[in-house]
């Protein structure tokens, strides 16, 4: 089955409820509905911002959906400053990012703890984005490929396969995220199509084929219809250009494959 294009733009620790308010009605208003029959398009702002946003996208019903940037591998209790899934799930939240390179590096998060908030939030009926990615001296030492299909193992370990099916992952090299330097579209096709076939070991052929791999690393406007044209490359996890709502429709419109709006 085709596997169906999703832009997610992570805004990370930017915009406050009033701003996320305004830039969900910007890329409302440049991103016609008929691109939403070709391309899932979600923001994923922080946590702050997301009643605000579940306002604005169910008053207007407007079809792109909103995920949050993290999610606590507890239910509830004594656990001062973690947010749950359960909490995330009444907000109407769709996609729940975990494992990202710079919760990784600034929080120590690991594969296991990873795991766990993958387990979490499909728990909630959320659908954990799986971030794994490479820093530059694994590139440089020619290991990018198994340091990312062991990450993925790790990352995912304990889900059997009918929850693998539900998962998506997005790969991020560390050296490309907010640095301007991109991995090349082969590069991108080279891990997410070892991913895909991890995938395959971990679960079936069959389900690796349905989900859906995403890149993410310095993704714009200018780079995005190689990238998503690549055969494992199923969309990207955008940071920056995420928030400039007509630059973020317009890379959503060529992963839908164009026309531009």
């Amino acid at each position: 089955m085709a596997r169906k294009p999703l832009i997610a733009g992570n805004w990370k620790m930017n915009l406050n409820h009033f701003e996320a308010i305004a830039l969900v009605q910007k890329i409302a208003f440049a991103l016609p509905d008929k691109y939403f029959d070709k391309v899932d398009v979600t923001v994923i702002p922080p946590f702050t911002d997301l009643r605000s946003v579940q306002t604005l996208v169910d008053g207007d019903k407007l079809r792109l959906t909103y995920g949050a940037q993290d999610v606590s591998k507890h239910d509830s209790g004594a656990y001062t400053g973690e947010i749950s899934g359960a909490f995330l799930a009444k907000l109407g939240v769709t996609f729940a990012v975990v494992g990202h390179s710079e919760r990784r590096t600034y929080h120590g998060e690991t594969d296991e703890l990873v795991a766990a908030k993958a387990a979490a939030a499909l728990k909630h009926g959320l659908t954990p984005i799986v971030c794994i990615g490479e820093p530059l001296e694994v590139r440089e030492a020619g290991n990018h490929v198994q340091f990312n299909v062991e990450s993925l193992r790790g990352s995912l370990a304990g889900l059997p396969a009918d929850q693998i099916a539900q998962v998506v992952i997005a790969y991020e090299p560390v050296w490309a995220i907010g640095t301007g330097r991109v991995a090349s579209a082969a590069d991108a096709q080279e891990v997410c199509g070892a991913i895909r076939k991890e995938l395959g070991e971990l679960s079936s052929p069959e389900i690796a084929a349905t989900v859906r791999v995403l890149y993410g690393g310095s993704v714009n406007a200018k780079n995005v219809g190689e990238i998503v044209g690549q055969t494992d490359v199923d969309g990207a996890l955008v940071g920056g250009a995420s928030l400039d709502g007509e630059q973020f429709a317009t890379l959503s419109a060529i992963a839908a494959g164009g026309p531009l709006p």
